[in-house]
């Protein structure tokens, strides 16, 4: 039976004013943007919608051109396209200049402007949803891309005393260690098999193991420790269950996701988000999707 979209009684009204922006992926039909998005706009009664923008690979440079032609207020870019926007959009936020990676664009009179809510979003998320103050504390994170990057980031800016990075291959990790290189953060970086030995207040998962295949080489886990896996299918991921039998406290990507949705939604509308309905959205549409594969990002 086909499920309703949350918050759906009468399908929306398009009208000739309504206002667009979405998500630009390659692929999107998986991403839970469009129907977060459109629950805050349902919830505050505004005259937008989100809708899904998928651009391959080869033709982003057309789709950002368009963005503006359209009339398009602005959008989301998940994979593959976030480090092609920052080199194409001339615009570009501290952040994204930082990460090299637009994760939202910005349609001002003037022309695109890119920014990335990764860091901040990730600051949010340990502050206000997972309660962890990172303040002289100690985190060991599996993986070195660029949400790893954005994370390593978000801890260096919240006081973060000790960072360990466990990567397959330690060359990968030198865009990490150059974006965090002006911070007083002290930085490790270990092979996959040294990553027991860890020092952690915090052990966070940026990759996509973990999941049905190949398990995560983790400290030992327990009271104290938060555990954060930036997937948020299935859910809880197999890394938070086994944290969560071990008595560490854990936290998914959901949280995450959320509050980079709520810096998009305030850039583009200057509005303060309605997080209840925005969370209740997501959760029930993550509930229909259950026994799908790992996502994470827009």
């Amino acid at each position: 039976m086909k499920r309703e979209p949350p918050g759906a009684g009468a399908p929306p009204l398009f009208r000739g004013t309504t206002r667009v922006v979405g998500v630009i992926g390659w692929p999107v039909e998986d991403s839970l943007s469009p129907v977060i998005h459109n629950a805050a706009f349902q919830a505050l009664a505004i005259d937008w919608v989100y809708v899904p923008l998928p651009v391959p690979p080869d033709a982003i440079a057309e789709a950002l051109a368009g963005l503006r032609a359209l009339g398009l207020v602005g959008a989301n870019v998940t994979m593959p396209h976030k480090t092609a926007c920052a080199e194409l959009i001339a615009g570009l936020s501290e952040d994204a200049r930082l990460l090299g990676a637009v994760n939202t664009i910005e349609v001002r009179p003037e022309g695109l402007f890119g920014h990335n809510t990764d860091a901040p979003g990730f600051e949010r998320f340990l502050r206000e949803d997972a309660g962890f103050d990172a303040t002289g504390r100690s985190a060991l994170m599996f993986g070195a891309g660029g949400a790893a990057r954005a994370c390593a980031l978000a801890l260096a800016r919240s006081g973060l005393a000790e960072l360990t990075v466990a990567v397959r291959e330690p060359d990968r990790a030198a865009a990490l260690l150059e974006t965090v290189s002006g911070f007083g953060m002290r930085v490790e970086v270990i092979p996959f098999d040294r990553a027991a030995e860890a020092p952690r207040n915090l052990v966070l998962n940026a990759t996509p193991l973990g999941g049905s295949g190949e398990e995560l080489p983790l400290p030992p886990l327990g009271p104290g420790v938060l555990a954060v896996d930036l997937r948020y299918r299935p859910s809880p991921t197999p890394f938070l269950r086994r944290a969560r039998e071990a008595g560490a406290a854990a936290s998914g990507g959901l949280g995450l996701l959320l509050q980079q949705a709520a810096l998009s939604f305030r850039i583009w509308t200057g509005r303060r988000p309605p997080m209840d309905a925005m969370s209740a959205a997501a959760l029930d549409e993550l509930a229909a999707m259950a026994g799908g594969g790992p996502s994470a990002g827009p």
